[in-house]
């Protein structure tokens, strides 16, 4: 186990065994004081004993959800309108999740999306009957989704590779709907509450980030990230409209939602840090300018393994000010023309 993070004495049942990447310290700094200290964090043990609940609004539920693959630990969300619910994302899948949702909304009717493919994002999608995504991302998704996906979390002897967690608590895959919408889809909860989706590309070919227009709530999944915003990967073989895994296209559309930051007041990421003021896709903003201008101009590189696929990534990091680096590759800068 890499020792750069002390463990932190959070609720859940699972148990850290290694990582596959370090976090920066002042994320791990700030995940420590929140689960050690945070009075709103509840465990239901008797439904889903691996979600620690935090409740940041009278209608908004944060959902923390230890990595299955020793990436970095995710939110995911539960959003209460008037007259119908939003889960954003579905984590990594373990446990009864789709139970505890609906022991936090009771009985009303819900909708549940998706930000992007990631399967710390995606791969709770099987225990719902219909999830919604960017149209750009229903084929990558349905490529992580399928059977035989959790078995990469152990090793040739069965045993758990990066979180302890009984393999029994892992959900039998089953087939289920999803539906792509395009760019500035509405969902609309009940009365005026609507949800935008916005398309960001980036981090994934079809990311999308959800704008709860009342509230002035941004989620925003891994396209704002304190630790690494990993947004310029570049193509990746075998997966589809790989030409917005850039910097540019994240640039282009991070540009235009900034021109409408009067409409959002807090940002609630995929990862670590969250209820973020909204000035920060700003600094956001200017990294990625800067990363155009001037590729070669980065702050530090790095070296990480897939724990997916095994196959090794070379990593070029730019700060963002006051907040965490965007990382890009050489093939990951401009968008394909």
């Amino acid at each position: 186990m890499l020792e750069r993070m002390p463990p932190i004495k959070g609720a859940s049942k699972a148990k850290r065994l290694r990582w596959s990447a370090p976090q920066n310290e002042i994320s791990w700094a700030y995940m420590t004081m929140l689960r050690e200290g945070n009075r709103t964090c509840r465990v239901y043990d008797d439904i889903n004993p691996y979600v620690e609940v935090y409740q940041y609004r009278d209608n908004l539920y944060a959902l923390f959800n230890q990595n299955n693959d020793g990436m970095g630990d995710v939110w995911m969300y539960v959003l209460i309108g008037p007259e119908k619910a939003m889960v954003i994302d579905t984590a990594c899948g373990l446990g009864r999740q789709r139970e505890l949702v609906e022991k936090l909304i009771g009985d009303m009717p819900y909708i549940v999306v998706n930000t992007h493919l990631g399967p710390d994002h995606s791969f709770g999608n099987i225990q719902y009957d219909r999830v919604y995504c960017h149209e750009y991302e229903v084929e990558n998704i349905k490529s992580r989704v399928k059977p035989g996906m959790f078995d990469f979390l152990f090793d040739e002897d069965g045993n758990n590779k990066w979180l302890q967690f009984d393999r029994k608590d892992l959900p039998e895959y089953r087939e289920y709907e999803l539906i792509g919408v395009p760019d500035g889809y509405i969902f609309n909860l009940g009365g005026d509450y609507d949800v935008e989706l916005i398309w960001t590309g980036g981090h994934a070919a079809g990311h999308a980030m959800y704008l709860a227009k009342k509230d002035r709530l941004l989620f925003a999944g891994d396209d704002v990230c304190s630790d690494v915003i990993g947004c310029g990967a570049g193509p990746k073989e075998g997966m589809f409209h790989q030409e917005y895994c850039n910097i540019e296209t994240y640039r282009d559309r991070l540009e235009g939602l900034c021109r409408r930051i009067d409409q959002i007041e807090y940002i609630f990421p995929g990862h670590f840090m969250l209820n973020l003021e909204s000035r920060v896709l700003l600094d956001i903003l200017d990294t990625l300018n800067a990363i155009l201008e001037d590729p070669e101009n980065y702050d530090y590189a790095t070296e990480s393994r897939n724990p997916m696929s095994g196959a090794v990534k070379h990593s070029f990091h730019k700060f963002v000010k006051g907040f965490g680096t965007v990382s890009y590759s050489e093939n990951g800068v401009y968008r394909a023309r």
